[in-house]
């Protein structure tokens, strides 16, 4: 769990925030509308949350611009909520999770955090959620990508380590800067980023509490892909719809072998038996039906369309 970066807290970089104000774009530059929103493509006032569906992609907007979208209980129950029912829909492949009004999220809301621990109604059980930002315990079964602008901070740092993949904004600042506030990482924050970016450079960004830049985000591998400023939705929603034209059974069944290997293989050998249980099916369901459109002529010269 992480703070908040509203206006009253000392970490916010304050000359900054003008920069990130205002709303991200879709496909072919059009304004991505999310359900509920006006006619204008901006978000409806009144959710917390914004989710839209546009074929097999599904977008989920943190919608608290006033408070560079950090996270309140009724926000962390929404984001866990729509996020699981994304996993359970046949009819979706690929989730975009982004932030309205120029940030992804500056953590956890500290206004309510200040009110007493009681407000979080947290469980010692991390088998039963939501998490306190929501679905950050979730192990989801299909790709998520995150759009991250602005700050990405404290909580809102572990909300991108839980998607798959991060496209990040020139501009965009991560970091734990929870460290300051003595508000400690219980969303996987320490679980997640030493697996990513290896222990040394996660000690460092946990200790210091510093801010990082897209560029070394990038060095490190904590950014997958840097864009211009205003772009991270639609290179994010542009990237879910190239890998959700791949075959879906395959491709899941590769990425949670993957998951498989890194978080919950006791051996090397356990981790091979554990690729190829679960590679196996997919040959009958998609893999014979895709040597046979190579046969035909398909995907030559590594075209992937």
């Amino acid at each position: 769990m992480a703070p908040s970066a509203s206006r009253s807290c000392a970490f916010i970089l304050t000359n900054t925030a003008a920069r990130f104000d205002r709303w991200r774009f879709g496909v072919a530059g059009q304004p991505f509308r999310s359900c509920g929103s006006v006619s204008d493509g901006k978000p409806a006032t009144g959710q917390t949350v914004v989710t839209e569906k546009n074929g097999p992609v599904f977008t989920v907007g943190i919608n608290r611009p006033e408070v560079r979208n950090a996270v309140n209980q009724e926000t962390a129950q929404r984001l866990e909520k729509e996020l699981s029912a994304f996993d359970q829909d046949d009819t979706l492949s690929v989730a975009v999770l982004h932030g309205t009004g120029g940030h992804f999220c500056a953590g956890y809301d500290l206004k309510e955090l200040s009110q007493g621990s009681a407000s979080l109604k947290l469980k010692q059980d991390v088998t039963q959620g939501p998490a306190p930002m929501g679905p950050s315990r979730l192990r989801l079964s299909k790709p998520l990508i995150a759009a991250v602008s602005g700050y990405a901070v404290a909580g809102g740092l572990e909300l991108a380590l839980l998607a798959d993949l991060r496209v990040v904004e020139e501009s965009a600042i991560l970091g734990v800067f929870c460290r300051r506030f003595g508000v400690p990482l219980i969303d996987g924050g320490t679980v997640r980023l030493p697996k990513l970016i290896g222990l040394s450079r996660a000690l460092d960004l946990i200790m210091t509490g510093r801010p990082v830049g897209a560029q070394e985000a990038l060095a490190f591998g904590l950014a997958n892909k840097v864009v211009p400023d205003g772009q991270a939705l639609q290179a994010a929603v542009e990237l879910a719809e190239q890998i959700s034209s791949f075959p879906q059974l395959c491709l899941r069944a590769d990425c949670n072998s993957a998951y498989h290997a890194t978080f919950d293989s006791t051996s090397f050998t356990q981790a091979m038996q554990y690729e190829t249980d679960h590679g196996l099916p997919v040959i009958t369901a998609e893999s014979v039906p895709g040597a046979t459109r190579f046969s035909s002529g398909d995907g030559r010269g590594g075209k992937f369309s």
